[in-house]
């Protein structure tokens, strides 16, 4: 069918199309035929229902079919003879013709974009390395006694590490907020689980005193109606108790699955979990680097529609994270413009990937996600049975392709990119700063 596409936009196309009157009466009559073959009517018996009433029930519903139909495969054809990629559902529309008996209607929609990869000869991309040794082991089984600390009352300022137990209130311009209280809520200070200023205000205080404070909510707090605002908060100290660290002993290394209590079984296993870990924080720093280098030099528009249904599916998916958290997702505020750049960036990065996939063949082969899934595996107590689990299911499978995809574009991007090293304290790496 030849049709003629007008450019609204960027990305933006609307062509006229029209469906012949007549097509439509002859597929509806049609339709009616078959129908009135198998229907089943009080008083009638099976296919000998009147087309009269078959016709009177059934009619507008099989008219509807009809159009949506045959509009559908005449956008279909017209796209198709034109050579368009269409982004997203198009938006139909009737339109006057003089003389015409005819369906007549405009559609318009959205192209995808053509994607050109900039050149990354001139871009540097950071490498994040990290060194695992002794120290780093120690440091670990350090934070690991600390998650094992049993605690004593102590009479003495409150210092990072101990648990503390507050009553509290806070208001902003004088009035009380949803969560802004608590009593008997005990925290360790130094974890970061409590905001920086709350933490401060507590730190050096002792049991039964009292203060007020000020503190200002972060511009990206979570509860967006507190965000940047400022806020007064009353505390009173209840309760101090230091920390008491288990010994690093033949019980302690039991108590992380080494049977026989040795320890320098337990230190050669916690240092190969800790390379896995390690390895993967790295990978995943460099990936997001190498990222924005090919962000930074490819630039194309990006269709509005693919935009929106992917902020769609973030604010969807962040409501059910809310409810599994036993939060009443109803209530809680979730505007668009919250996950617009989110948005924005998954719908520009998936464009990017799949050019690449297309033009430099760097979709995940079938040997790279078996070996992906083997090593995987290796971190558990039954790697066979873990390779099946993930083989068994494709949503599974497919989780592992994306990701080896994604790391066939970081290699593509290392090799044609200025890569440097980048060290990264161990402590930042691994988020044990606050501890």
């Amino acid at each position: 069918m030849q049709v003629n596409v007008q450019t609204l936009g960027a990305l933006e196309r609307r062509i006229d199309l029209s469906v012949p009157a007549s097509e439509i009466d002859k597929e509806v009559s049609a339709r009616l035929a078959r129908l009135a073959r198998t229907v089943r009517m009080p008083g009638f018996r099976q296919g000998k229902v009147p087309m009269k009433m078959v016709a009177a029930t059934y009619g507008a519903q099989i008219q509807a079919e009809v159009l949506n139909d045959k509009i559908g495969a005449a956008f279909n054809d017209a796209v198709t003879g034109n050579k368009l990629r269409v982004a997203g559902a198009p938006r139909l529309e009737p339109r006057t013709v003089a003389d015409s008996k005819d369906l007549e209607f405009s559609a318009t929609f959205e192209v995808f974009p053509e994607v050109r990869i900039g050149e990354l000869a001139g871009t540097e991309v950071r490498r994040a390395v990290c060194a695992v040794g002794e120290a780093e082991i120690d440091r670990t089984i350090e934070i690991m006694r600390r998650q094992r600390a049993t605690y004593e009352s102590v009479s003495r300022p409150a210092a990072d590490h101990d648990r503390v137990t507050v009553d509290f209130a806070g208001s902003v311009d004088g009035n009380r907020f949803d969560g802004g209280s608590g009593s008997d809520f005990p925290f360790v200070l130094g974890q970061g689980r409590m905001l920086a200023e709350f933490e401060a205000a507590v730190r050096g205080m002792t049991v039964g005193e009292a203060k007020t404070f000020a503190l200002t909510f972060p511009a990206d707090y979570r509860a967006t109606e507190l965000a940047g605002k400022l806020a007064s908060f009353e505390i009173t100290l209840k309760r101090i108790e230091q920390p008491i660290l288990p010994a690093v002993d033949a019980e302690f290394a039991r108590s992380l699955g080494v049977a026989d209590g040795d320890l320098a079984k337990m230190r050669s296993e916690i240092g190969a979990n800790l390379e896995r870990e390690v390895s993967g924080r790295l990978k995943a720093r460099t990936k997001e680097s190498a990222f924005a280098a090919l962000l930074s030099v490819t630039r194309f528009d990006l269709p509005r529609a693919l935009v929106q249904e992917e902020a769609r599916r973030l604010i969807e998916a962040a409501r059910e994270d809310l409810v599994r958290r036993g939060i009443n997702a109803k209530e809680a505020p979730l505007p668009d413009e919250v996950f617009a750049a989110q948005a924005e960036r998954r719908v520009r990065m998936g464009l990017l990937f799949a050019e690449l996939v297309r033009s430099q063949g760097l979709g995940a082969q079938q040997q790279q996600i078996r070996k992906a899934i083997e090593a995987l595996a290796q971190s558990y107590e039954r790697p066979a049975e873990v390779i099946q689990w993930y083989l068994s299911d494709r949503e599974r499978v497919a989780t592992i392709e994306s990701a080896v995809t994604e790391d066939n574009i970081v290699d593509w991007v290392l090799a044609r990119a200025r890569a440097v090293d980048a060290p990264v304290a161990f402590d930042e790496l691994m988020g044990n700063s606050a501890r």
